[in-house]
């Protein structure tokens, strides 16, 4: 189950947004009156989402959207007058926070809820999908350092040191990786 903060400042503006939430797939809601309680929540626990009533009663809510979208791995949602949606979307919306304008109808907030769970799951399948492809250099590398090892220290060339990390590798059962540590644990110390 996914889990919800909502930050108002405003007694009103919680029980509007735990109204508008009732009903959706977010499971747990948690609540907080002000950025300083917000950021402390999000350091401790992983959230989901974070929905942001703007303002709030130490800030605009602006620095807190940026700050959310930059540090978590949340969606954001920041909610602002009408008036000034437009131009707080254009000094936000490059962090991946997106701004709603109030009042606000309970299908715009649903279809938005909706787009912003999609949006965050998208980003973090590029995420695993980044950190997978960036331990797969990291493999290689070390990979290429024990071939390297093998050819200045055995006086293999470059196939036959691959052919050898392969070799041993299939023969003892273990990965690549793990006969290229052995490698350079045995040549470097």
């Amino acid at each position: 189950m996914e889990r919800v903060l909502v930050v108002s400042g405003s007694e009103r503006g919680r029980e509007f947004l735990r109204e508008l939430l009732r009903g959706q797939e977010y499971g747990q809601g948690f609540f907080a009156d002000n950025s300083g309680e917000a950021r402390r929540r999000m350091a401790e626990d992983d959230f989901s989402l974070v929905i942001i009533n703007a303002p709030l009663r130490d800030e605009s809510g602006e620095q807190l959207a940026l700050w959310a979208a930059q540090s978590t791995d949340a969606g954001v949602l920041l909610l602002v007058k009408a008036e000034i949606a437009d131009e707080v979307s254009a000094r936000v919306e490059d962090s991946g926070a997106m701004v709603l304008p109030k009042p606000i109808s309970r299908q715009f907030f649903c279809q938005s809820l909706k787009l912003v769970s999609a949006a965050r799951r998208r980003m973090l399948g590029l995420k695993n999908e980044n950190t997978r492809l960036q331990k797969q250099i990291d493999d290689i590398r070390l990979v290429d350092r024990a071939k390297c090892v093998l050819i200045q220290y055995s006086d293999f060339t470059e196939q036959q040191a691959h052919r050898y990390i392969e070799k041993k590798a299939m023969d003892q059962r273990v990965s690549r990786r793990e006969v290229a540590e052995d490698i350079l644990r045995i040549y470097e110390s």
